[in-house]
């Protein structure tokens, strides 16, 4: 299948751009961005992607507006790649690696927008993740990350947001490769162990002058799958900066698996080791309604026919029970030395972790 991207000169492959060089069902190539005011009073995900060996794009936004969450979602069937539009979403590359256009035109679920993203600091590619289990690829992933700001309008329910880059900050990430998608499959030999385990923690952090990118995905025995932590200057003249092996030191509330405060450590940074205290303001249970697969009946890449646009709400206070049990997404307020920033901290504990109480697949912190 021909497509207007081959007509450009990007091809990987002896294939049509249509084609990925994989086969495997869970290919994937997604967009991920967040916006919040640096606070607590709103955050706002979107996510957008594409799975060519299913043969679907889908999309969904998310809002947290205090004690409602929000969920407008769509999926259709994946024809032209260079095609972003799912129903009323759609993505417009401006300027590539600096300036992005995110729409979800108006509809009955209550959430829409039109909202421009401009990079705060050079797009910055993270460290490849491959996760291999009893032979099959699990994950065999690309990602590049990027703090910024937004500017543009934003309705929820019955408010209006007019949104200014001086507050409403947010960071965004592209990623591609393999990863679990879609329907679950038969487990078979790994029906003991989940797609990810242990702790996942994920913070791009942004101040004024530059960005911290910190990741650790760590298992109960200590193994470490993935780790990275790097400064990347706002002054794209400046070469990032490798701050070492980072270190976490996490408070959990009791009985759940949510953190309530953190300090991530950077001992081995160029110029002296530091440290950085984490707030969490507000949160977002991603796994709720959008696809990340706590619902048997909406997950990224699952088919839905043509074209689906659906509406999802929920009380907060109903999935703070549970939506622990998937990753979830804090706006943070992160402070090292003099320096103030805002940003994700998104973190997920899967099966045992003892390091901090967990001590089976289900239970919370004491």
């Amino acid at each position: 299948m021909l497509s207007s991207m081959d007509d450009y000169p990007l091809h990987q492959t002896a294939e049509p751009i249509r084609n990925v060089a994989s086969s495997d069902r869970n290919f994937y190539d997604r967009y991920y961005f967040n916006l919040h005011g640096c606070s607590d009073e709103l955050f706002l995900i979107v996510g957008v992607g594409q799975y060519p060996n299913l043969g679907v794009q889908d999309a969904f936004a998310c809002v947290r507006r205090r004690d409602k969450h929000r969920v407008v979602r769509a999926s259709r069937e994946l024809g032209d790649r260079m095609d972003t539009t799912v129903g009323p979403f759609r993505v417009e590359i401006i300027e590539g690696l600096k300036k992005v256009r995110v729409v979800l035109e108006p509809n009955e679920h209550g959430i829409a927008f039109d909202l421009t993203w401009e990079g705060a600091i050079p797009a910055f590619l993270e460290p490849r993740q491959f996760i291999r289990k009893y032979g099959r690829v699990y994950f065999d992933t690309m990602r590049f990350a990027q703090t910024g700001f937004w500017s543009g309008a934003l309705e929820v329910g019955d408010e209006h947001f007019d949104i200014t880059p001086d507050r409403w900050w947010g960071t965004r990430d592209r990623s591609w490769g393999v990863r679990p998608v879609g329907e679950p499959e038969h487990p078979g030999i790994r029906r003991e162990e989940g797609q990810l385990g242990g702790m996942w923690n994920y913070a791009p952090m942004q101040f004024p002058d530059f960005s911290i990118v910190y990741i650790v995905n760590e298992n109960d025995n200590g193994d470490r799958p993935i780790e990275e932590a790097n400064r990347i200057w706002a002054d794209p003249s400046r070469e990032p900066e490798s701050l070492g092996r980072p270190e976490h030191d996490h408070t959990l509330v009791s009985g759940t698996r949510m953190i309530s405060s953190s300090v991530l450590s950077f001992p081995d940074a160029p110029g002296g080791g530091f440290d950085v205290k984490v707030t969490p303001l507000t949160h977002v249970h991603i796994a709720v309604g959008t696809g990340y697969g706590l619902e048997e009946d909406w997950r990224h890449g699952m088919y839905q026919g043509p074209l689906v646009v659906q509406g999802v709400e929920h009380d907060m206070e109903v999935i703070d029970k549970y939506g622990w049990y998937g990753v979830v997404d804090h706006v943070a307020r992160f402070e090292t030395g003099d320096a103030v920033g805002y940003g994700l901290h998104e973190h997920g504990f899967f099966g045992p972790f003892r390091k901090y109480g967990l001590e089976r697949r289900d239970d919370g912190a004491p």
